[in-house]
């Protein structure tokens, strides 16, 4: 992430409620995706589950790229 968006989540994200919560399931996913890339093998299910994840996060960040782009605006 580039450092003015950086700059720009830290003064929105005591007013944006929307924006906190996509940032903390952001984190939460990595997290979860962390432990994942940790283990030297998943099973299929875990494999299934490691993709659920990473299109959420995916969608997640798409989020915070529209709210991003919204006060990059206006």
């Amino acid at each position: 992430m580039e450092k003015w968006d950086e700059e720009l989540i830290a003064r929105l994200l005591p007013h944006n409620e929307d924006l906190r919560r996509y940032i903390a399931d952001h984190r939460r996913y990595e997290e979860k995706l962390e432990k994942f890339s940790q283990r030297p093998y998943l099973t299929n299910e875990e494999e299934v589950e490691k993709k659920r994840i990473q299109k959420l996060k995916l969608a997640g960040r798409d989020k915070i790229e529209s709210i991003l782009i919204k006060h990059r605006q206006g």
